[in-house]
């Protein structure tokens, strides 16, 4: 109980310092939400920085929005002026979610089997084409994949949309894709290796010479513990797939956190940046927790560190 409430404490003690400095950036940055081409009558932008109390003293603009985030308030939307940061987030993380969750049980769902494949199958040509394959996954970025998948099965095949978002399968497809496929690669590669690792161990050796047959070596023995580093990477995979979605959900247009959060901060909307920074951050704490706890209950010698 008492690690639990350490953890947590941290975990505040994080997401603090996160904010904070993300504040302080984004004031410092040059620019500001209402600066445009033409500039407006000197008594609108006064009422204007009165309304989002940017009239204040930085040091008074912190603590008010502060004091407001610890009431669950995260305040105004500079540049959506009809609607609040939390209706904003409210609307589009569910969307964010929905792809993330998709894309990485794309990639655990593909990743997983062809990387055991791909160990007992180790030197042959059918493992070293797979690795290739999961090697050039990793090398090409999102924001070449995702307007690749686009040319393709949009523009080219006319199968799916290009973009958009309605809460279809088709709206999804290309975006999952393009969000799974770096997670995908790295998975099948770290199953490989760890597999093969367990394969080579002693006592698999000798539960091999006792006669036992390689299917129950495989589930009996050795996948538990070769599972061990793919548990340990995805709290990286699903901060990955999060940082990921800004890319895609700007190629695709979808409205999720990761577009606005590109927009906030094109658009210097402090709040609304802010106010993503801050969800992401405390999804980032709690994924790293569960995945410690999944962790500990494989493997029995981390249950005194969790």
């Amino acid at each position: 109980m008492k690690a639990w409430a350490s953890r947590g404490a941290e975990a505040l003690l994080t997401l603090w310092l996160l904010a904070t400095l993300c504040f302080v950036l984004l004031r410092a940055a040059p620019g500001g939400p209402f600066d445009a081409e033409k500039a407006a009558p000197p008594e609108v932008e006064a009422a204007l920085a009165a309304q989002y109390r940017l009239d204040q003293s930085l040091p008074m603009q912190y603590l008010h929005w502060l004091a407001d985030v610890a009431r669950g308030d995260l305040g105004p939307s500079f540049q959506y002026p009809d609607y609040t940061v939390n209706e904003l987030l409210a609307a589009s993380l569910p969307i964010t979610v929905v792809n993330g969750g998709l894309a990485l049980l794309l990639a655990l769902g593909l990743g997983l089997p062809l990387g055991v494949w791909a160990a007992l199958r180790a030197g042959r040509w059918t493992d070293r084409l797979l690795m290739f394959g999961a090697g050039l996954g990793l090398s090409v970025p999102k924001f070449v994949v995702a307007p690749l998948l686009v040319l393709l099965f949009a523009v080219t095949l006319q199968w799916l949309p290009a973009g958009g978002w309605d809460g279809s399968w088709r709206s999804m497809v290309l975006p999952v894709i393009a969000l799974a496929l770096p997670n995908l690669a790295y998975c099948a590669r770290l199953t490989r290796a760890s597999l093969l690792e367990v394969l080579d161990a002693d006592y698999l050796r000798a539960a091999r010479g006792r006669g036992l047959s390689g299917a129950r070596l495989l589930f009996m023995h050795a996948l538990r513990p070769g599972l061990l580093p793919v548990v340990a990477w995805l709290s990286p995979a699903l901060i990955n797939v999060v940082s990921g979605s800004a890319v895609v959900e700007q190629v695709f247009g979808i409205p999720g956190i990761g577009r606005y959060f590109v927009q906030g901060a094109l658009n210097r909307d402090y709040t609304l940046v802010l106010g993503v920074v801050l969800v992401v951050g405390a999804a980032i704490v709690l994924i790293n927790a569960l995945v410690d706890w999944l962790r500990s209950r494989m493997d029995p010698r981390l249950r005194d560190s969790v």
